[in-house]
């Protein structure tokens, strides 16, 4: 089997290291950072922290000189899917393609570009150190499923979730991956901004009750946004966003929007809470806070510039 993991940033970077552990599987990773891929090629991908891992995928920078692929993992920012999936496409024209990233909307962008497509979710996270060595904060489960318009075959999924299984990242091949994409859409939306705008990390916003209370609120628009589209959670995000606060599991640990706000990124706000918001328009579900948290982090990442 091989593999091309879409975005080696902390999240794919877990995917590639775990997946170049099997002696069956062929691991490619394509990132723009010549830096990381540099140093991915000379001395091996390494992980630390929740896992002391050191994997050799095969890393590059330049999209043209991938192979032919029997599965991509897409995890870059949601914001930078379209250029990396039109960049990364001709190696999966025989192939299935999966997407472990944040928010809702990647699926239908990556099927603009291939055949067959895979709804992931994925509840590990993590940081980069430096080129070449990402710090495994908290580790979780992985859930794939058919992207519905354009899905991939039962037994393709079963075969990547098979892989990743043991390659260490344990995922589950299921019918429907929509609940669990949405508990972490949900789970997100609701602390990610809060902790960027407090710059807290996720143990500190729960910890405080005003800010616990406004994460409760806006966990229930997002749950009202899911029902009217017909989907049962498979998990209650308030329990997990309590258990992530526990101090041996999250409660340190920067959200990647809190991340992007102290490096002066673009988040990825719009896959969020703007698309919660979205779909609750389409829907003709009010989203009031969605809508004043996605301003609020469009009004900080405007100050950059100024």
């Amino acid at each position: 089997m091989r593999v091309c993991v879409v975005g080696c940033g902390a999240v794919g970077s877990l995917f590639a290291a775990n997946l170049a552990q099997l002696d069956d599987v062929e691991v490619w990773a394509y990132d723009v950072s010549q830096a990381h891929v540099d140093a991915i090629n000379a001395n091996g991908l390494r992980l630390t922290g929740a896992g002391d891992v050191v994997g050799h995928p095969r890393a590059t920078s330049d999209a043209a000189t991938l192979p032919p692929c029997d599965f991509g993992i897409v995890a870059t920012k949601a914001m930078h899917t379209e250029g990396a999936i039109a960049a990364t496409a001709h190696a999966f024209t025989t192939g299935a393609v999966a997407t472990v990233q944040n928010g809702v909307g990647n699926e239908e962008v990556v099927a603009g570009h291939v055949a067959r497509v895979i709804r992931g979710t994925t509840f590990p996270a993590g940081k980069i150190l430096e080129p070449g060595v990402v710090q495994w904060d908290v580790k979780g489960d992985t859930t794939l499923g058919p992207f519905e318009p354009k899905p991939a075959r039962t037994d393709e999924i079963e075969r990547l979730a098979d892989a990743c299984t043991r390659g260490g990242m344990p995922t589950a091949a299921v019918a429907d991956a929509r609940p669990a994409q949405w508990r972490k859409v949900i789970f997100n939306a609701s602390t990610n901004p809060v902790g960027a705008l407090t710059r807290l990390t996720h143990g500190r916003v729960c910890e405080r009750p005003d800010l616990r209370a406004l994460v409760s609120a806006l966990v229930d628009e997002g749950k009202a946004v899911a029902a009217a589209q017909g989907i049962t959670l498979d998990a209650d995000p308030e329990e997990l966003i309590d258990h992530a606060a526990r101090p041996e599991i999250a409660y340190g640990h920067k959200a990647s929007m809190l991340q992007d706000v102290e490096a002066r990124r673009a988040t990825e706000i719009d896959f969020l809470n703007g698309g919660i918001a979205r779909f609750g328009r389409q829907l003709g579900v009010a989203t009031p806070l969605n809508d004043a948290i996605t301003s609020l982090i469009k009004g900080l990442e405007a100050s950059w510039s100024l």
